[in-house]
């Protein structure tokens, strides 16, 4: 496949960003779609994720992504801020699955490093990055649809193109460290 179109979502009850983009094999990159699906924090919970989730199967629908990119839920502090993050990042990944698209997560980190050769960039850099690798006139807004946009690069840029990195292609930093932690927790 001379492209990979990827959905890059960076998952949130009150603001989810989307972002789809085509990535060449020489890692050029175009933008498709960028957006934010909203949700009123008045709203029950149920009702915020169904409306997520209608806002991620429009998307799909009109984009017609190859794979989906999702922010990895790493620790917070605020435990209510990290569920609501959870409960989306499982819709997202549960909407991938049902149509049978490869599904992978990238950590904050991860994404930073990918984007801007900084794993601690803050968001201004990232959004400034994601805006010249798009050739966009200004950097997507609010910050969470370039969080997504740079979710969809990365994960392009990672090489697999398709779903998690192959057995065998070299981890990150990043995601050795989460491996890492996962075998911890797990003991």
């Amino acid at each position: 496949m001379a492209t990979v179109r990827v959905l890059g979502i960076d998952p949130g009850l009150t603001r989810c960003g989307v972002g789809v983009v085509d990535v060449a094999a020489d890692r050029s990159a175009v933008l498709v779609h960028v957006g934010v699906i909203r949700t009123d924090a008045g709203l029950a919970v149920e009702r915020r994720l169904a409306a997520i989730a209608s806002g991620i199967r429009d998307v799909l629908d009109l984009h017609r992504p190859d794979v989906v990119a999702v922010e990895r839920v790493f620790a917070q502090h605020n435990r209510s801020t990290v569920m609501g993050t959870a409960q989306a990042s499982g819709i997202a990944l549960m909407l991938a699955g049902e149509r049978g698209l490869p599904a992978a997560t990238h950590t904050p980190t991860e994404v930073k490093a990918a984007i801007t050769g900084y794993g601690s960039a803050d968001k201004r850099q990232v959004q400034a990055m994601v805006a010249r690798i798009l050739r966009l006139d200004a950097a997507p807004q609010p910050a969470d649809a370039a969080d997504a946009l740079a979710l969809a690069l990365c994960h392009a840029w990672r090489g697999a193109g398709h779903g998690s990195p192959t057995a065998g292609e070299p981890l990150t930093r990043a995601q050795q460290a989460w491996r890492d932690a996962e075998r911890r927790a797990r003991v």
